[in-house]
C-alpha cells in the first residue's frame, strides 16, 4: 500500500472534435472557472478530424486565467523535440507559467507514416524519446545555458544556442505501461501518466513499483515522480469503477491516491453537467477523505485504537465511523448538490458580482504585500516572491471587467458564447452617460498593467542586485493606492449601473 503524499489535482479531457471546436472551449472554460488545474488535449497530427493540439492549447490558455494545460500526450514522432521545446516553453511565457508537457512515444505508426513520420520499433521508440528528453530539457535551460549537443541515433542537434526558458519548471509527464517505458519514467520523468483504459486501476499497484524501482537505482525520490491517471466514468447508480454517484467516485479515487499513490485524477469530458460534477461534488470529497486519513496516519497506532468501530444492523460502517484499518469509509459529505447553471436575467445582482471579484483581488494584494514584506525582513528569496506573486490573478488577468465577465457568463449561460471585453461596450450602448466613466477605467487597467510589470521589474533587480528593497517597496505602494483607488471608483460608478443594465 503506497501513499506518495503528492497534492491532490484535478482536470479534464476533452475531445479536440473540430466539428465541435466551440464546445471544446466552453468545457475549458468552464473547467477553469470551476476551479480545477488542468486541462488536456490529446495529440494526434494524423487524425483529420481533430484540431491541431498546439493551436488549441495556444486559445485555451488564452481564454483561462488559472487553469494549467498540457498535451496528453504529444506525439513525438511527429513533433521534432527542438520545435517541442520551444513550443512548450513560449507557451508557459505567454500563459503566466501555466503549461505541462505530456510525451509519448506515438502508437499507431502506419497513421505516423503516412503523416511523414519514420516507422520506428518499441525499441527505437524509447531510444527516441530518451534522446527528445535529453534534447528538451537542454533547450529550455535558456539564454545563458551550454549549446544544445546530442548526437543520439534519431535526434542530432549540435551547435543549437537554447532558450526560450518557460516561465517555470515545465514537468515531463510519459505516457508509459511497458516495462522498459516505465523504467524511464523512474529515471527521466517528472510524472506518470497512464490512462484507465490500458491501465486497469487493479495493475497500478505492479506499475509503480517498476517505476520506484528505476528511480531508486537512479537515485531519485519515487515520491518525487507525479502520478496522474486519465479516467472515464459516468454518474449515475450502477456498480463497478466510476459508474456511481459522486460520493462513489471520491470514495474510489481517494482509495487510489491512499492505496496506489495516484495524486492527479483526469476526466474525459463531454458535457458541462460532467464538469460542474466533478469540480464540485467529486474533487472536493476526494481531497477531504485523502486529508482525513492521512491526519489518522499521521496520528499514530494510539489514536487509530482509540477509533471505536460501529457497525448499524447491515453491516456497514456507521457515519461516525470516519477511516478505520483495513478499509476506506467517510462521514457523509455535506457539499451542495449540483444543480444545472440557468442563465442569469440582466437585473439579477450583476453588481453584487463584480464586487466580489474585487473582493478577491483585495485579498490578493494583502497576499503580495505580505510577500513582499517577507523578502524585505530576509525571510523569502526574492526569486521565490516573484514566482508566487506570477501566479495571482490578478497578474494573469487583463484587467478588464470585460474578460471576467466574459469568463462569467459563458460559465453560467453555456452556450451564449459572449466575446471577451463585452461588457463595456454594452455599458456604452446601454447607458452612453457612463462613457467618462469607461474611458477612465479603460486607462486605469493600462496603468495598473504598467505598474505590475514595474513591480516584476523590480524583483528582477533585487535578485539580480541591481536594486534594492528600497524600489520594490515604493512599486507596491504605488500598486496598492492605485489599484484599491481604481477598485473603489469602479464601484462607486458601475455596480448600480450593472444592476440596472447587467452584463450584456
Amino acid at each position: 500500500m503506497t501513499d506518495y503524499g503528492q497534492d491532490l489535482q484535478f482536470g479534464i479531457f476533452p475531445s479536440p472534435d473540430a466539428a465541435s471546436a466551440d464546445l471544446v472551449l466552453e468545457l475549458s472554460e468552464a473547467a477553469d472557472v470551476a476551479g480545477l488545474d488542468l486541462v488536456t488535449i490529446q495529440d494526434h497530427p494524423y487524425q483529420a478530424k481533430h484540431l491541431d493540439t498546439w493551436t488549441l492549447l495556444s486559445v485555451i490558455a488564452a481564454r483561462t486565467t488559472s487553469v494549467r494545460v498540457a498535451p496528453n500526450v504529444a506525439n513525438l514522432p511527429l513533433r521534432p523535440p527542438v520545435v517541442l521545446a520551444r513550443s512548450v516553453a513560449t507557451l508557459d511565457l505567454l500563459s503566466g507559467g501555466r503549461v505541462e508537457l505530456g510525451l509519448g512515444t506515438g502508437a499507431f505508426f502506419d497513421a505516423i507514416v503516412a503523416a511523414g513520420g519514420t516507422r520506428l520499433t518499441p525499441g527505437e521508440s524509447i531510444e527516441s524519446l530518451t534522446e527528445a528528453i535529453e534534447v528538451i530539457r537542454a533547450v529550455w535551460a535558456g539564454e545563458g545555458g551550454p549549446t544544445v549537443r546530442v548526437e543520439g541515433k534519431h535526434h542530432r542537434v549540435v551547435g543549437l544556442h537554447p532558450g526560450p526558458a518557460p516561465a517555470h519548471p515545465v514537468e515531463i509527464w510519459l505516457g508509459a505501461y511497458k516495462p522498459r517505458m516505465l523504467r524511464l519514467t523512474g529515471r527521466s520523468a517528472d510524472g506518470w501518466l497512464p490512462s484507465m483504459g490500458y491501465a486497469a486501476p487493479d495493475t497500478l499497484g505492479g506499475l509503480n513499483r517498476t517505476i520506484d524501482d528505476a528511480a531508486a537505482k537512479a537515485g531519485r525520490d519515487p515520491a518525487s515522480i507525479r502520478r496522474l491517471y486519465n479516467i472515464h466514468g459516468r454518474f449515475g447508480s450502477g456498480g463497478g469503477m466510476l459508474q456511481g454517484s459522486p460520493r462513489e467516485w471520491a470514495e474510489q479515487l481517494a482509495e487510489l491516491t491512499l492505496t496506489e499513490g495516484m495524486s492527479t485524477y483526469i476526466l474525459a469530458v463531454k458535457s458541462l453537467d460532467q464538469v460542474q460534477r466533478f469540480a464540485h461534488e467529486v474533487a472536493p470529497a476526494v481531497r477531504e477523505l485523502v486529508d482525513d486519513e492521512r491526519a489518522r496516519r499521521a496520528a499514530g497506532p494510539s489514536q487509530t485504537a482509540a477509533v471505536e468501530v460501529r457497525e448499524q444492523d447491515a453491516g456497514a460502517p456507521d457515519a461516525a465511523t470516519r477511516h478505520t484499518t483495513g478499509s476506506l469509509t467517510a462521514e457523509p459529505l455535506t457539499a451542495e448538490p449540483f444543480t444545472e447553471a440557468v442563465a442569469p436575467r440582466a437585473h439579477s445582482g450583476a453588481g453584487a458580482h463584480l464586487v466580489e471579484v474585487h473582493d478577491g483581488l483585495r485579498a490578493e494584494l494583502t497576499r503580495l504585500r505580505d510577500i513582499v514584506e517577507q523578502v524585505v525582513a530576509g525571510e523569502e528569496q526574492a526569486h521565490r516572491a516573484r514566482n508566487a506573486i506570477n501566479e495571482l490573478t490578478m497578474r494573469q488577468n487583463n484587467w478588464t471587467l470585460g474578460a471576467y465577465c466574459a469568463q462569467y457568463c459563458r460559465f453560467v449561460t453555456g452556450h451564449h458564447g459572449l466575446e471577451d471585453r463585452s461588457v463595456f461596450p454594452h455599458l456604452r450602448r446601454s447607458d452612453p452617460a457612463l462613457t467618462p466613466v469607461l474611458d477612465r477605467l479603460e486607462s486605469e487597467h493600462l496603468v495598473i498593467h504598467d505598474v505590475l510589470e514595474q513591480l516584476d521589474e523590480a524583483l528582477v533587480g533585487l535578485v539580480s542586485g541591481a536594486s534594492g528593497t528600497t524600489e520594490l517597496k515604493r512599486v507596491v505602494d504605488v500598486l496598492s493606492s492605485t489599484l484599491l483607488e481604481h477598485l473603489a471608483y469602479e464601484e462607486a460608478e458601475l455596480v448600480t449601473a450593472l444592476d440596472r443594465h447587467g452584463f450584456y
